[in-house]
């Protein structure tokens, strides 16, 4: 039967019975008209099927799968190809499963490091974060499987996550906290949109309108249904009228009845409730009629696995331990060498088919020794463990000091405190470092940390959470058989007060006021100019990479054009390698306070010795837009704009310029609260201004260089036009006639 023909044959309950789960996994099947339920499952970074229909907590082992990495490592990548690769093979075993929707990618912001599920989400960037998720989404959904995109939306801390109100300026969620959702929708089409627990600006996401419709339907063109978090519905009948059509888990038959009183008693649309089951039944039959028996190759999934967590991590320094020749004595140190943090904690912990650590993946074929260096239960420093390290450390050429977090530091359900590693990692690191010159750290984290022995070591090597086969992953970076390629997809901050959101995380009681708006992650750090451990987009190489030849297609352009920017890189080392080229932009018209830079575009070259390569990136009028919150729309200003390009957001390497122009113009309405400097700014208005400007001050010379420092000329600058009166003989209806004249030059 077709969505259509199954529409008509529902009873008011069964309409309002689709809108809910059956259990916690599964959707409502309809026997009688042989629609079966379906099941959604836990992701976003492997299946997580549970084997116990109500244990969303994990409290259970779910199905053996393999555990790829984690957000935070594959952003590092910036590898759109192979995020795609990823999701085809994460599909694949939804279709072995019979698992209709898998839920994720996570795309919210990292804010702040201290978000205790950030190992799960991909950036601080809304470009890199949106670019990745749309990714992971195309690869998944290839195999005729659905994904669910969340938390949407300024979801971003787990304290207090199921009531606590994000208090965020419009023009902070459209350039912030929507364009990665935005992206994700606009490129990739995701089945389903999970909404998330939090209210927004005072109004829960599960029943926001403007959110759930408004912005996602209207204007993005959302094709699929919503669903909430597990346990995030309000109000169900005002979510259902705002354009939630699925509640999960199961209400027990208490919110369904609600749908069906409210239609009974006309505070509800059947039609409204109709277009919910709709959406919600076009997913399903397109799952079912797309369902095939399906037999995954593991071995060839864990290769994949540790295809990607050797193009996620990235070095961070190194100056000549690495890499470790294959004939050196090495000693292994830190218990995370031999059991590695591979996964964050909570709903997407997956039991993973088969681990491995770099202790095992060393053995046989290097000469490697090992020493645990710390206990996995404590975090206090064990003497007797660091001596024995240090005795390791002394005996061989290179140390290589495995830390990181664990598991309990951070995870779904709970924000870290700090960014410290537990004492024992650092005591540890600084003890081996003192007897060994050659001292590599290995870091196996879901975000950053703090690095006080960052001067003490020669190499540092960035692995986030890898996922099973990051052990080998590390072990063939390690010993060179191939280079580090990962770039940061977040910044490491010198310490945590440094962060723009410091203040103002987690919140008081149920309010967050994301006081930082714009400046989130690197755009704040680089617009202050301020010192950082590690900035944004940086990673090293065992190789080398010359930038040139920055050539735009375009002098000018107005807002249906679009520029093309073409430059060569070079592999100028030894040794194989891959760039990630990373393109910013600088708005220099001054119209809005605006960060230094932003991403605008990336691309990830793999180069042989001597090899050069043309990268081209495209940009259109939404690369030097801002969202101007009076007009409601975005609006990227006349003028000049620079073209950055660089290695790291701190690494620009070639530069150009482009100049804007709108040939519509801004249709704003000059009022009695514009200052006379504002008109004199404006091209349109300018000329009415000074003539103004020159009534007030007859004895100006605008013309004269030193009439800019004049203190009068800037009070005069700064006045609004209602206190003209003050200055000039004008009575009311000359500034009324002046303020027209103003608006007839805007209309042109």
């Amino acid at each position: 039967m077709t969505v259509k023909e199954i529409l008509s044959q529902l009873t008011l309950e069964e309409k309002a019975g689709l809108c809910s789960g059956e259990d916690f996994w599964h959707l409502k099947s309809i026997q009688r008209l042989g629609l079966p339920g379906v099941m959604v499952c836990d992701g976003p970074h492997g299946l997580r099927k549970q084997a116990s229909e109500a244990d969303h907590l994990g409290l259970k082992l779910s199905v053996p799968a393999v555990c790829f990495p984690a957000a935070s490592a594959t952003a590092c990548s910036f590898d759109t190809g192979l995020l795609e690769e990823m999701g085809a093979a994460l599909g694949q075993m939804c279709q072995a499963e019979d698992v209709s929707v898998l839920l994720g990618p996570a795309v919210n912001i990292k804010r702040s490091p201290l978000c205790g599920r950030n190992f799960e989400y991909f950036s601080e960037d809304p470009c890199l974060a949106g670019e990745m998720a749309a990714a992971h989404i195309r690869g998944v959904q290839s195999q005729n499987v659905g994904t669910s995109l969340k938390h949407f939306a300024a979801n971003n801390q787990e304290y207090r996550r199921m009531t606590s109100s994000s208090q965020v300026d419009e023009r902070t969620l459209r350039e912030i906290y929507f364009p990665a959702f935005e992206r994700a929708v606009k490129k990739a089409q995701p089945w389903t949109v999970m909404c998330s627990y939090n209210r927004i600006n005072g109004e829960f996401a599960s029943e926001n309108k403007w959110l759930l419709t408004d912005v996602l339907r209207d204007e993005w063109g959302f094709e699929g249904y919503v669903m909430t978090d597990w346990g995030a519905c309000n109000d169900r009948v005002k979510g259902l009228k705002a354009g939630l059509e699925l509640e999960m888990p199961a209400s027990g038959g208490v919110n369904d009845r609600e749908i069906v009183r409210a239609v009974r008693e006309g505070r509800l649309d059947e039609a409204v409730l109709d277009r919910a089951v709709e959406r919600i039944l076009n997913i399903t039959l397109r799952y079912l009629q797309n369902h095939k028996p399906t037999v995954c190759d593991l071995d060839a999934q864990n290769q994949l696995a540790r295809k990607v967590a050797r193009e996620s991590m990235v070095l961070l320094k190194n100056q000549g331990a690495l890499p470790i020749a294959k004939e050196q004595k090495v000693a292994f140190i830190g218990a995370f060498a031999k059991t590695p943090r591979y996964q964050g904690g909570g709903s997407s912990h997956i039991n993973a088919t088969k681990v491995i650590g770099a202790l095992e993946a060393a053995q046989g074929r290097f000469n490697v020794t090992y020493a645990p260096g710390y206990s996995l239960e404590r975090e206090t420093p064990d003497p007797a463990l660091i001596e024995e390290a240090v005795s390791a450390a002394k005996a061989a050429d290179v140390a290589v000091v495995f830390a990181g977090l664990p598991d309990a530091f951070e995870s779904e359900g709970y924000d870290r405190a700090h960014m410290r590693m537990p004492q024992s990692h650092n005591a540890l690191i600084e003890a081996v470092a003192a007897a060994q010159p050659n001292t590599v750290v290995v870091l196996y984290n879901g975000s950053p940390v703090e690095t006080p022995w960052i001067d003490q070591v020669n190499a540092l090597l960035e692995g986030y959470l890898g996922g099973q086969a990051v052990g080998a992953a590390t072990v063939d970076l390690l010993f060179g058989d191939y280079s580090p390629c990962g770039k940061l997809a977040e910044t490491f901050p010198l310490r945590l007060e440094d962060n723009p959101s410091y203040l103002n995380f987690p919140g008081v009681k149920d309010t967050v006021e994301y006081r930082e708006g714009v400046f989130v992650g690197y755009r704040y750090y680089d617009s202050k100019k301020m010192p950082v451990r590690f900035p944004f987009g940086f990673g090293l190489s065992y190789t080398q990479f010359a930038y040139s030849n920055l050539c735009l297609s375009a002098d000018a352009l107005g807002p249906d054009d679009t520029l093309t920017c073409r430059l060569k890189v070079k592999n100028t080392g030894s040794r194989p390698g891959k760039e990630i080229v990373q393109l910013y932009v600088r708005d220099c018209t001054g119209a809005a306070l605006r960060p230094d830079k932003e991403l605008r575009g990336f691309a990830k070259v793999a180069l042989q010795p001597g090899e050069e390569k043309e990268v081209a990136l495209t940009l259109d009028m939404r690369a030097f837009a801002f969202y101007d919150v009076e007009s409601h729309a975005w609006r990227a200003a006349d003028g000049t704009f620079e073209i950055l390009v660089g290695a790291s957001s701190r690494d620009i390497r070639l530069s150009g310029a482009v100049t804007f122009q709108n040939p519509v113009k801004n249709s704003a309405q000059v009022h009695e609260n514009w200052t006379v400097g504002d008109l004199l700014a404006d091209p349109r208005t300018g000329p009415a201004a000074k003539k103004l400007l020159g009534q007030m001050m007859p004895d100006l010379d605008l013309e004269d260089e030193k009439a800019k420092e004049d203190m009068m000329l800037h009070v005069m600058l700064n006045l609004p036009l209602r206190s003209v009166r003050s200055f000039v003989a004008f009575d009311n209806d000359k500034l009324r006639e002046l303020v027209d004249q103003m608006n007839a030059a805007l209309k042109g």
